[in-house]
């Protein structure tokens, strides 16, 4: 796997937050719309497949995976697609959506409904740890994409996925973990965790959740024969978090430098017309 390459294409992305990039005004643009338990984000890529443009904002609409406050997650949908609608001087039209592994039909249909409600036409709906290979290109392994809200994954044999799951365990309970633990508020738990400062005493104080993250992967993938590790994910921003799942579960674990984009972006590359 050239991790070198995958770096790049996530600095292209990570470029587009701030910078969109000039497209034409009939150039087929595909748009990723990820709903996660921290953030909303979107990313457009177009028909060469290369980023153009991407927004987020932070919310709490979605809990373990699932959209709880419907209204509030369209309107950020909606408010994110005109932003980029007009930086890029184009309509967005088409979009991907992804839910985590085993998400129940009535709850795909929701997250549906959110994009739709922004007046996107969702072409393309898959698990979340399946999008983020998109980026990866895992032939054999498994993608472990470690959200707010859960950590879900895929095992994938000679490219095909033949397995998924999802528990609900992720960033939020790292941040309820050092709210009690230091008698903070949860807003302020979330912006310690983000602190490059305090990343020894967050990682300190988190560490038996992050054992369970290891455990909960362990357990999924016990019997077969998986080459490595790859995590995704806003919660794999911590560093050193791939040290204490590498010993949980025995295996080689890797993360590209961003692991925030990369499930957004997957999203938009799996983007049909």
């Amino acid at each position: 796997m050239d991790f070198a390459a995958i770096n790049r294409q996530i600095g292209e992305l990570e470029s587009c937050i701030t910078a969109p990039r000039k497209v034409s005004a009939d150039e087929p643009l595909f748009v990723g719309v990820d709903l996660g338990t921290a953030y909303i984000v979107l990313v457009v890529v177009d028909s060469r497949k290369k980023p153009v443009a991407c927004a987020l904002e932070f919310a709490q609409v979605v809990r373990d995976g699932l959209v709880v406050d419907y209204t509030g997650a369209r309107t950020i949908v909606a408010r994110l697609v005109e932003q980029l609608s007009q930086k890029l001087g184009r309509r967005l039209e088409t979009a991907a959506i992804a839910v985590p592994p085993g998400t129940s039909a009535r709850d795909c249909a929701t997250h549906t409904h959110v994009a739709e409600g922004a007046d996107l036409v969702v072409t393309t709906i898959l698990d979340e740890p399946t999008a983020a290979n998109a980026v990866l290109g895992v032939r054999n392994g498994v993608v472990v994409d470690i959200g707010g809200g859960t950590t879900g994954l895929s095992i994938f044999e000679n490219g095909k996925v033949v397995y998924v799951a999802d528990e609900p365990t992720g960033g939020t309970h790292l941040s309820l973990v050092l709210s009690g633990n230091y008698g903070i508020s949860f807003e302020e738990a979330e912006a310690m965790k983000k602190d490059p400062a305090r990343w020894k005493d967050v990682f300190h104080v988190v560490t038996p959740v992050l054992e369970k993250m290891g455990s909960i992967i362990r357990r999924h993938i016990a019997g077969r024969k998986v080459e490595a590790i790859y995590l995704v994910g806003g919660t794999c921003c911590l560093k050193d978090m791939e040290r204490i799942i590498a010993k949980e579960t025995g295996c080689e674990v890797f993360k590209p430098s961003n692991p925030f984009l990369v499930t957004p972006l997957g999203i938009a590359l799996s983007c049909e017309k």
